[in-house]
């Protein structure tokens, strides 16, 4: 069985260095709760909401990067890493902060292919030409993302999902905690 991960509140719960850096770049006093709810859709729609201006993207990214090299892995998760065949992340996260907190948690030897949107060029989720550029190599049974926008493309291609952390999103599966991943999802693939 091979998956694929989004990485940021599905591989590392990176969300509370999303929200600050989130903040700190409005440059406002947000509610932390309400940034989230935002950025759980999706940056590009939290960007419109807050009326911060898409050119700031960059800075952004920096910004959540640098708060979030103290992001930890999700508990259980090296037992769903165990239990691939493969293992594959598409993300929009830069590829050396991926790549830096892999290394620090040991997990990178887990990962085939890491691909990093907009860095290879593809078009931003839920665009499916970056999931296609790994399945063209690879079969892809399952992907695992906590946002609408990481589920959609793996339906378009007719593959089967897991939404985590996030019950509201449309999935074959949903999981709050990968220690049930064995039990609630795998005899069902």
């Amino acid at each position: 069985m091979n998956i694929l991960w989004d990485f940021d509140g599905t591989l590392f719960n990176t969300y509370p260095a999303l929200v600050k850096g989130f903040i700190h770049l409005s440059g406002k006093d947000l509610d932390p709760n309400e940034v989230l709810k935002w950025l759980k859709v999706n940056s590009k729609v939290a960007f419109q909401h807050y009326g911060i201006e898409e050119s700031q993207r960059q800075e952004y990214i920096k910004l959540y990067n640098q708060y979030s090299f103290n992001s930890q892995p999700f508990e259980h998760l090296e037992e769903v890493l165990q239990v691939a065949d493969d293992n594959f992340i598409v993300t929009h996260r830069d590829k050396e902060s991926t790549l830096f907190l892999l290394e620090k948690f040991k997990l990178l030897h887990y990962f085939k292919v890491i691909v990093s949107v907009e860095e290879e060029g593809f078009t931003r989720k839920p665009h499916a030409a970056s999931y296609q550029h790994v399945i063209k190599d690879y079969p892809i049974d399952l992907v695992i993302g906590d946002r609408e926008l990481d589920l959609i493309p793996a339906r378009e291609l007719g593959i089967k999902t897991v939404a985590f952390e996030n019950p509201d999103i449309e999935a074959d599966f949903h999981l709050d905690s990968y220690a049930d991943f064995k039990m609630n999802v795998l005899p069902f693939l």
